[in-house]
């Protein structure tokens, strides 16, 4: 099989319709193992941080995921959109949740986390 360039891949995924875009994104999930809208999600706010590298923003950071791991987890899978086997690592081991986020936004994540049972820093 000849290897696709990226823009080949761009014009035929462009020429798709939207359930077959869907059929696509889940028969990667399947073969791969990895989200590839998660991966999408996490490259965004790293392009913005660059740009607002002069505004306050915070690093929220997991320290321990206490009594309820599993409700921790959830809330972990949902702020970052990892799956289940990187948002139970990151709840075993600790670590950043969430990086250069608005001070606003970093509480709220905080304060959501720490209802579930977490110890959370902002850095």
């Amino acid at each position: 099989m000849a290897k696709l360039s990226t823009s080949e891949i761009i014009d035929a995924i462009s020429e798709m319709k939207i359930l077959e875009v869907k059929e696509l994104v889940d028969a990667m999930k399947e073969k791969f193992g990895v989200d590839p809208s998660a991966v999408a999600v996490a490259a965004a706010p790293a392009a913005g941080a660059a740009e607002d590298a002069g505004s306050s923003t915070k690093t929220v950071v997991l320290k321990d995921a206490g009594a309820s791991k599993i409700a921790v987890i959830k809330i972990v899978r949902e702020i970052t959109g990892l799956g289940l086997v990187e948002a139970k690592a990151l709840a075993d081991n600790g670590g950043n949740i969430k990086e250069n986020v608005s001070a606003d936004e970093a509480n709220e994540l905080k304060a959501k986390l720490e209802e579930a049972g977490a110890t959370v820093e902002l850095a």
